[in-house]
């Protein structure tokens, strides 16, 4: 573990485009901030952080992430307080779950004060980016990418590191049409579903189109071997309010464990719920549904934060859900943790870094 205190050179561009930015015509990750952040890994060390001007860089084409996908990446947001104090949510958590990705991906990790401090760093020049408007934020990317110019597959031993910053609004503005996913499989066991590679994404691409043309938001992971189990719902983890407990997929290798998840069971239990992390089937969720015994399901991420499902799609079968306005569960999370993140409740747990 490093106490390493980052010297990282700013470089600020030459002028900004805040004033020009529409905050109130923000599409999820299309536009970006005035600045990001760069460093290298080569002879087996981290160097040359760097605040740099936002734009275009420079590729070998021969690079390795390119051909053998050694690439992946976080998300996380910093969030404007009411009286100007910037925070950003647990990064600890997401500098874990780099290096988990990093370990996976046979990719050096980045050391956790240094992954912060990076952060950190970026979001304080930024800061007059940050959105005001209720359930706004500054979405941080941070990823990795291997860089070495060579067609072998053989781990690079070179890499880049960026962390780019966008003003964002919610992610999902309706509740979900959602299907269980039986045909196609995004991760199975042994292989790296828990990372957030970027080949696990891309894999995800044509079954998601395929669900938008038949009239759906988004769909229900379900395991690989089987298709009888939910797994994750788009790229956000799956939760379900079901007979009175919150039941949620456990985290495994082919399941992400998120930032959003970990807090909303944290708050549960806060609050005396009952809380079971472990397999659910698909034949249980739609008893649930048919009974009454689920009154709350939802995706839990970074991105999405709290996505209320309006209904789910089992082989061509309809089952609608609660009014999303009514239920209790999902809306006391959703409102406890915005008041935490935007400074308006007591921060129990250390969840905010102060920038």
């Amino acid at each position: 573990m490093t106490t390493e205190t980052l010297d990282i050179k700013i470089t600020k561009a030459a002028q900004s485009r805040l004033a020009q930015t529409d905050f109130s015509q923000l599409v999820f990750g299309h536009t970006f901030t005035d600045h990001m952040l760069v460093a290298d890994y080569a002879d087996g060390e981290w160097k040359n952080f760097q605040i740099v001007p936002y734009g275009e860089i420079g590729l070998n084409p021969a690079i390795s992430s390119l051909h053998y996908g050694q690439a992946f990446f976080e998300g996380l947001k910093a969030y404007k307080h009411e009286d100007g104090q910037i925070s950003v949510f647990r990064p600890d958590k997401n500098a874990a779950r780099f290096n988990k990705s990093a370990a996976r991906l046979c990719m050096p990790e980045l050391p956790e004060e240094l992954f912060i401090q990076s952060i950190a760093a970026l979001v304080d020049v930024e800061r007059n980016w940050i959105p005001t408007a209720v359930n706004h934020s500054l979405y941080i990317r941070p990823f990795m990418f291997a860089t070495d110019p060579y067609l072998g597959v053989v781990p690079s031993k070179t890499y880049k590191f960026i962390v780019l910053t966008c003003p964002v609004g919610p992610y999902f503005t309706k509740p979900l049409r959602v299907k269980f996913e039986t045909k196609f499989t995004r991760a199975a066991e042994g292989g790296f579903g828990f990372a957030k590679a970027a080949g696990n994404y891309a894999g995800s691409m044509l079954p998601t189109l395929k669900a938008v043309e038949e009239g759906f938001d988004q769909m229900i992971w379900t395991d690989a071997k089987e298709h009888l189990y939910a797994e994750e719902l788009g790229a956000a983890n799956i939760m379900f309010f079901l007979d009175g407990k919150l039941v949620t997929p456990s985290t495994r290798d082919t399941i992400l464990d998120g930032v959003t998840r970990d807090t909303v069971i944290a708050m549960a239990k806060d609050w005396g719920i009952s809380v079971e992390e472990r397999r659910v089937s698909i034949a249980e969720i739609l008893e649930g549904a048919k009974s009454g015994k689920l009154t709350d399901a939802f995706g839990a991420g970074t991105a999405a934060t709290i996505a209320p499902v309006g209904s789910l799609n089992y082989e061509g079968e309809e089952y609608p859900l609660s009014d999303p306005a009514s239920r209790e569960f999902s809306n006391r999370v959703f409102n406890t943790l915005n008041d935490i993140r935007y400074g308006k409740a007591e921060d129990t747990h250390g969840w905010n870094y102060m920038v």
